[in-house]
């Protein structure tokens, strides 16, 4: 089920920007409906903890401008899937290949050292970085789902 949701998250993400409510809804619901059922390794408490894990390991990103709203929601679900503990690791693996990502995109759009120069500049004045991140002219976002189903995917194979 993780395997699936991730795939369809990083699909529609690669293709649209935008992760919808629906999937990743569903896929909380279906975390906590797993453990409800006893068909997981984690109880409902689990479920429920691990969602709000998730959530709340994303805000920061997302209160800078770094990734979207749906990002964080499907760390959640990813979260009532995994449960708290694994989804620390999902979320530490998903920032490791976020930023592997991060490079070859710059890399791809010929913005390799304009965006490592302009990294160092966020961690000084880290008011600027939301206004710098969406800022249009400089080509900065890219699609943070397929970081996600990495970072996630690499988590439970190697717990």
């Amino acid at each position: 089920m993780l395997a699936a949701g991730l795939l369809a998250a990083t699909v529609i993400d690669i293709r649209t920007r935008r992760i919808p409510n629906l999937l990743t809804a569903g896929m909380a619901a279906a975390g906590v409906a797993l453990a409800a059922l006893g068909a997981s390794d984690i109880s409902i408490a689990g479920a429920m903890l691990g969602f709000l894990i998730g959530l709340l390991l994303m805000v920061p990103g997302h209160a800078l401008g770094a990734t979207g709203a749906g990002d964080v929601k499907l760390m959640a679900a990813v979260g009532a899937i995994v449960g708290p503990n694994a989804v620390i690791a999902a979320f530490l693996f998903t920032a490791i290949t976020g930023g592997v990502l991060a490079v070859l995109v710059a890399m791809r759009r010929g913005r390799l050292i304009a965006t490592l120069s302009g990294t160092g500049r966020l961690i000084a004045a880290p008011g600027e970085a939301k206004r710098t991140i969406e800022a249009p002219a400089r080509a900065n976002r890219f699609a943070y789902g397929p970081a996600i189903a990495v970072g996630s995917m690499l988590a439970m194979v190697l717990r």
